[in-house]
């Protein structure tokens, strides 16, 4: 089973809906897959409608290990893609990893077991540096990060790296790609064809801004689903294609 997390420091650069969409790419093409949620805002869970009231669920509670994670994950309505959602208890995670007492691998321990029953798990994280993405990064395989062709997004990429750097963290390949890229800006156009040195081992797809994107919240459904012709549809297939290549599944 690989593992894969989409973050980045920045919020408001489309990870989400990457994540939704990969984890629905991976579905489709019949690949056993899991997305959890780990941002308490749950993104993730209402585009995939597992966000409905579940009495007694608490998402944070996984962390310290008082409900078995896979008691809590469901099934979407496609085929092959299930989802343990986010909820708001997991605001104080980092609080909760210090009291499991597992530290950074906690997330690694808990994922474990989920070989068993699935090819591929993705993370859908929160955007800051703390213990807990510490842990997603001693969990995850490949950290794909978006970044938008700004110079303030890119800061924020150089950032992170600065902080997987100094933390010593082995394993783990990170992957950047362009996100919500606007061809009418001239910055965004520069920057796809001369692409900046952090950019250069990441993947060569970009995904354009796109109004479909945001209408994912409206139909809570990937873009492929409601408006697969669309240029941002193609864009995911494609991704999802060259991220494929990375993964070897």
């Amino acid at each position: 089973m690989k593992t894969i997390a989409f973050y980045n420091l920045k919020g408001g650069v489309g990870k989400t809906a990457t994540a939704v969409n990969m984890a629905w790419h991976a579905a489709r093409w019949k690949h056993r897959t899991l997305l959890w949620d780990l941002d308490p805002q749950g993104a993730a869970s209402f585009y995939l409608g597992v966000d409905q009231d579940n009495p007694g669920y608490k998402a944070g509670s996984l962390l310290k290990g008082k409900q078995p994670v896979g008691r809590l994950k469901r099934e979407t309505r496609w085929p092959h893609l299930d989802v343990v959602p986010a909820d708001i208890s997991m605001r104080n995670a980092d609080v909760k990893l210090a009291e499991s007492g597992g530290g950074k691998n906690r997330l690694k321990e808990l994922i474990a077991p989920f070989g068993e029953s699935y090819e591929l798990t993705l993370l859908d994280c929160p955007p800051t540096l703390s213990p807990l993405a510490e842990s997603v990064f001693a969990a995850a395989d490949y950290l794909f990060v978006p970044v938008i062709p700004t110079h303030l997004s890119l800061r924020a990429f150089e950032q992170v790296l600065d902080w997987i750097d100094g933390k010593k963290i082995k394993n783990l390949q990170v992957v950047p790609f362009f996100n919500m890229v606007d061809r009418r800006r001239d910055l965004h156009v520069q920057m796809l064809v001369k692409r900046p040195a952090l950019m250069k081992n990441g993947l060569k797809t970009w995904i354009p801004y796109s109004t479909h994107v945001e209408q994912m919240g409206d139909h809570r459904a990937p873009v492929g689903e409601f408006a697969p012709y669309t240029p941002a549809a193609q864009a995911f297939r494609a991704l999802w294609f060259e991220v494929l290549g990375r993964l070897k599944l």
